[in-house]
């Protein structure tokens, strides 16, 4: 007598409240392509929007299914993943199969990585300060001697906790004189003393907090290069004209001219970023995957790296610095990228 075999349950995982959960379907989302693509291969999907009001819920459904997919910013109007990611490492300890892991998101999906893969090529001068004394200690001198800098928080998002800093005041003075520009949309720069500034910084400098600190890029004004992952392949790209870490123009912050352009996304074979994909999928992200003891199961299934471009060769080729990795929220995505997703999950939930 055979037996019929069960469909595989995913959960699709979004930040909102109890009204937005109760009224949550397939299709009344930003995530409907990847519902409708993990559909037709057969896999049956549900929304799971969470809040942290609600975990308990959350997770009696998370333990009902075979495979969580999830999409929420580390800080979000106040609110973190701490309840949220000790809940996923309960279900993952319990069966289901949890994209991104939050443990595999605290060692790629953080500012860190920048550190810790400087070696690779596509690093530069990084430097990490873990503790008000190596900050005040290295900081100040480092700023003086290489020019304007980009400190970061390890975790955020939205450009929040990332600054240019650059001396402005001559060398040697009593109080040295910096000007500041937040990542943040609508930031303007601010001059203030670098004492204050570093003061203001401390913040980051959590028990499991630091600051991450890189040379200022040059060719900002070029535009990033969002390179789509599904596990260890690239599914597309994003080039963007950013704004952020840019000085706003004289017509102001909130004029057209201040505005980031739009994210213009091409297909992995788009032939300006072969050199970046070949890069990305035979050296860096090998690489990074050694570096941090990673294996290819733990990949997330959506990730992106984001490039800016570094310094000309001789020859005039473009290299590229990396300025951060997101895991833990990746979206918008490509029009490839959904279906790549839902292929990867079924391949994962069939060696689970």
């Amino acid at each position: 007598m055979s037996q019929t075999k069960t469909a595989a349950r995913v959960a699709i995982l979004w930040r909102g409240d109890h009204e937005a959960r109760k009224h949550a379907t397939p299709a009344n989302n930003r995530f409907y392509r990847v519902f409708e693509e993990l559909t037709a291969i057969g896999i049956q999907v549900e929304p799971a929007v969470y809040s942290d009001e609600i975990v308990d819920e959350v997770r009696e459904q998370l333990l009902k299914v075979d495979g969580v997919l999830v999409w929420v910013d580390p800080i979000h109007d106040g609110q973190t993943r701490v309840a949220l990611d000790a809940m996923l490492r309960e279900v993952a300890s319990r069966g289901p199969w949890v994209s991104a892991h939050p443990d595999v998101i605290l060692k790629m999906g953080v500012k860190e990585v920048l550190h810790r893969t400087r070696n690779l090529s596509w690093g530069t001068d990084t430097h990490l300060y873990r503790d008000r004394s190596a900050f005040q200690s290295e900081f100040p001198s480092l700023l003086e001697s290489a020019g304007p800098r980009v400190l970061k928080q390890n975790r955020g998002n939205g450009g929040q906790g990332i600054w240019k800093v650059e001396q402005i005041s001559p060398p040697g003075g009593d109080a040295v004189l910096v000007r500041v520009l937040h990542a943040r949309r609508g930031s303007v720069p601010e001059e203030i003393t670098l004492h204050d500034f570093m003061a203001r910084c401390e913040a980051y400098l959590t028990p499991d907090g630091c600051i991450v600190d890189q040379p200022f890029q040059s060719r900002l004004p070029d535009g990033m290069i969002r390179c789509y992952m599904g596990a260890d392949k690239v599914v597309g790209f994003g080039h963007q004209l950013i704004k952020a870490l840019i000085s706003p123009p004289p017509e102001g912050h909130d004029s057209d001219a201040a505005q980031p352009g739009p994210r213009i996304m091409h297909s992995a074979s788009a032939e300006p970023f072969q050199v970046l994909r070949a890069k990305m999928e035979l050296e860096w992200t090998p690489q990074m995957m050694d570096i941090l003891n990673i294996d290819s199961a733990s990949l997330p299934i959506i990730w992106d790296a984001d490039f800016l471009y570094g310094p000309r060769t001789e020859s005039g080729e473009d290299t590229y610095v990396l300025c951060e990795i997101n895991v833990s929220s990746v979206f918008a995505i490509p029009d490839q990228a959904p279906a790549a997703i839902a292929r990867l999950t079924k391949e994962r939930l069939r060696k689970k």
